[in-house]
């Protein structure tokens, strides 16, 4: 069993909790783990130097658990080979508790396709949808799912054509707005502008983490997530609702601050609660997700309307993550999800094999 984590993104130090958790979590019964590292600058690190990234996060005695030696990688190939350091012949399974860039966008998913290894969460195509708020956008757009007004910019639009790019803004939403980078979770680089001096700098911000920024209109809501777990036939956890410690629910009220809270289940009436689960699985199969996935709404205040918000397809993974408490009050605790998510990976692995087979058989 491998947990890769760490990562390039601005999401590298929420990983390593989250690998933090799930190593704890493991029993050492079942599973012997196999610690793969990548460091911010996009180096991968093994035996002890991937262990190293963890300490402090994790027990000492816990990690005497890891697999000290790797077995032997194989040059670099595609198909059923070795992509080093992932062996077919020594991994069962991989478990990519990564976050954000390079990480959550299809990007590592594409080469754990090439490996023929089975891996926990959704595949190329649903990672890299959900991570890119503006097709995901698009896409629930055309599934008719409900959600609030938004446009776009790339980075060279706003360099070039300023005036008209705040000018839109202004004449499409006003203030307040939200400014977020297209492809960055754990609302890293997200402001909310509340005139044309906040507008420009927090299209500035956004621009420094992505080349495309999406600007969504404001809305005076309550924030609720559920948690999506499953493949083909996902099922959906209770709704929790975040009250969140800052004016909305930015990266300091998330992991830094601690004042926010999570109130599980969320007070909702029941037909509310039946629109959220319904919604939910409308936006995981809309992007052919698989395996986890978290999705996040809008209830508008002064009437009641659900509008999503984004799905995230691995969210945070601790065991205080909104994820894995959802599915503890919906009566899943944290060590029956990560067995549960190894299976569907198989599962979704063994699908894949067999259409495989099929098609080569038929060919």
């Amino acid at each position: 069993m491998a947990v890769l984590y760490g990562g390039k993104s601005g999401e590298h130090e929420v990983s390593l909790m989250s690998a933090a958790s799930l190593i704890r979590s493991m029993d050492p019964g079942k599973y012997e783990v196999l610690p793969i590292a990548i460091d911010k600058e996009g180096k991968w690190h093994l035996r002890e130097r991937a262990v190293a990234f963890l300490e402090g996060k994790v027990e000492r005695e816990l990690l005497g658990r890891i697999r000290e030696e790797l077995p032997p990688t194989l040059p670099a190939q595609t198909g059923k080979g070795s992509l080093a350091p992932f062996d077919p012949e020594n991994i069962d399974v991989v478990f990519p508790v990564l976050h954000g860039t390079y990480g959550e966008d299809g990007t590592v998913q594409g080469l754990l396709e090439l490996t023929g290894i089975p891996y926990v969460g959704a595949g190329v195509l649903a990672s890299a949808v959900g991570m890119d708020k503006v097709m995901m956008k698009k896409v629930f757009a055309q599934e008719g799912i409900p959600q609030v007004r938004f446009t776009h910019f790339l980075r060279h639009e706003m360099e070039q054509e300023f005036e008209r790019v705040v000018a839109e803004v202004e004449d499409t939403f006003g203030y307040p707005c939200f400014v977020k980078p297209a492809n960055l979770g754990s609302s890293v680089g997200v402001s909310k502008a509340k005139d044309r001096e906040g507008l420009i700098e927090a299209m500035k911000l956004a621009a420094r983490y992505d080349r495309k920024v999406i600007v969504e209109e404001f809305v005076s809501a309550r924030e609720v997530e559920v948690a999506v777990l499953g493949n083909n036939q996902p099922a959906v956890s209770v709704p929790g609702e975040i009250i969140s410690s800052n004016e909305f629910y930015d990266y300091r009220a998330k992991y830094i601050d601690g004042k926010s809270e999570m109130r599980i289940p969320a007070e909702l009436p029941a037909e509310t609660v039946e629109e959220v689960s319904r919604l939910a699985v409308k936006c995981f199969r809309a992007i052919d997700c698989s395996g986890l996935a978290r999705v996040d709404f809008f209830i508008r205040k002064d009437n009641g309307q659900v509008l999503v918000n984004e799905i995230n397809t691995m969210p945070g993974f601790t065991q205080f993550s909104m994820y894995a408490k959802l599915w503890e009050h919906t009566g899943l605790d944290y060590p029956e999800l990560v067995d549960r998510l190894i299976q569907l990976a198989i599962e979704r692995h063994r699908e894949k094999e067999q259409l495989i087979t099929t098609y080569e058989e038929d060919a």
